[in-house]
C-alpha cells in the first residue's frame, strides 16, 4: 500500500475524485471535486482552487451541457465544488441541463439556516451558499432519501451517505462508497480495522456500522468498492479475515 501511505512519515495520501458513467444514454457525474475560485477558509487544499476539471470531461467527449445527472454522495466541500461556477460574481449551476440528486437528509443538515451544530462547520463553511444553495435556486435540485432508482442499471442508497451500485461488467457489480470509506489507511499489514473513523465522520459509531455493512457485502458478494478519496482512482476487492477484512487486490 505504498501508494496510499507513507511509513517513514505515517501520512496518507489521498485523492480527491469525481467519476463520469454513462448508463441508459445519459452521462452522469458522480460527485464533483473541488471547485476552482471558491474559499473554504479553514481547508486549504480545496480552497481558490484554478483545475482543468471542465477540459478533462471534455476530452471525454463531455461539455456542461452534456451532462444528464449529478450525484451527490454527501455535501463536503470537495464533493460538491464544481456543482456551480461564478458567473457575473453569481454561483450558477455548471451543468444546465442536469438534474442535481442530494439526500434530503445532507440537505437539511448542511443548511445554516437550521439549528444544526456538525463537527464539519468551519471546515464546510460557504458550501452550502456557493454550491448547494444555487443549484436548489434554479429548480435543478433533486432531493430524496433511502433509495432511488435511477435507471435499470444504477441505484442509489443512503446509508447514510449515498452508495451507488452499478455494473462493472457481465458478472460483477460495483459500489461507490464515499466518505464511509475515506482512504485505504484504515489498512494496517493488509487488514481492514473498520472501527478506525476519520475527522471528518459526522456520527461515529454510525460511521461504523456503515463502513461494516459495505464491507461485508463486499465480501460476500464479490463487489468491488471505488472510494473518492482512494489513491491512485483504484479499486479495492475485499475479503473476510476473521471478524475483519482485507484488501484482496487493487483494480
Amino acid at each position: 500500500m505504498p501508494t496510499h501511505w507513507d511509513p517513514e512519515s505515517d501520512e496518507i495520501h489521498a485523492a480527491v475524485a469525481s467519476y463520469l458513467l454513462r448508463s441508459a444514454g445519459k452521462n452522469i457525474l458522480v460527485d464533483t471535486g473541488g471547485g476552482n475560485g471558491q474559499s473554504g477558509p479553514y481547508f486549504p487544499p480545496v480552497s481558490h482552487l484554478d483545475t482543468v476539471y471542465l477540459k478533462d470531461l471534455a476530452r471525454e467527449g463531455v461539455n456542461p451541457a452534456d451532462v444528464d445527472i449529478v450525484i451527490c454522495t454527501h455535501l463536503h466541500l470537495d464533493h460538491v465544488g464544481w456543482n456551480t461556477v461564478l458567473e457575473n460574481r453569481e454561483w450558477i449551476p455548471t451543468f444546465p441541463n442536469a438534474t442535481y440528486f442530494f439526500t434530503n437528509e445532507d440537505f437539511e443538515f448542511w443548511n445554516p439556516l437550521n439549528e444544526k451544530k456538525p463537527k464539519g462547520a468551519l471546515i464546510n463553511q460557504n458550501v452550502y451558499e456557493d454550491s448547494i444553495a444555487p443549484v436548489h435556486n434554479a429548480g435543478q435540485a433533486n432531493l430524496w432519501s433511502g433509495s432511488l432508482t435511477i435507471d435499470e442499471s444504477l441505484t442509489l442508497v443512503a446509508l447514510p451517505v449515498t452508495l451507488l451500485e452499478v455494473p462493472y461488467s457481465t458478472s460483477r457489480r460495483a459500489r461507490i462508497a464515499r466518505y464511509s470509506l475515506v482512504t485505504s489507511c484504515t489498512i494496517r499489514c493488509r487488514s481492514w480495522k473498520p472501527h478506525w473513523n476519520s475527522c471528518f465522520c459526522e456520527n461515529p459509531e454510525q460511521s461504523r456500522s456503515t463502513r461494516r455493512e459495505i464491507l461485508s457485502r463486499a465480501a460476500d458478494t464479490n463487489t468491488l468498492v471505488f472510494a473518492s478519496h482512494f489513491a491512485g482512482g483504484q479499486a479495492a476487492e475485499i475479503e473476510r479475515d476473521g471478524d475483519k477484512f482485507r484488501i484482496k487486490g487493487w483494480i
